[in-house]
C-alpha cells in the first residue's frame, strides 16, 4: 500500500519543480507593458526596415517611435 503513495509524492514534487520556471516567466512578462503600434505617418523608404522595434513594441533611441509598415514594426524619428 505505501508504494503507490511514495511514487505519487515523487511525481507531484518533480511536477512542481518544472511547473516553477513556467509560472516565473509568466510573472515576469505581466511586469512590462506591451506598447500600441499604430501606423508610420510616411512611408520610409526600404533600407529603414533594418531598424526594428523591441519585443514591447519600443525604440532604444528616445527620438524614435515604433510603428507598423509594409515591411513590419520599426523604428522612425519622431521628425
Amino acid at each position: 500500500m505505501r508504494q503507490p503513495w511514495g511514487l505519487l509524492l515523487i511525481l507531484c514534487i518533480c511536477g512542481l519543480k518544472m511547473l516553477r520556471p513556467v509560472l516565473g516567466s509568466i510573472r515576469n512578462k505581466l511586469l512590462y507593458e506591451v506598447k500600441d503600434v499604430k501606423q508610420c505617418w510616411v512611408q520610409p523608404p526600404p533600407e529603414y526596415c533594418a531598424k526594428r522595434c523591441n519585443k514591447l513594441n519600443g525604440c532604444i533611441q528616445s527620438d524614435h517611435t515604433c510603428c507598423w509598415t509594409f515591411c513590419g514594426n520599426i523604428c522612425l524619428h519622431d521628425e
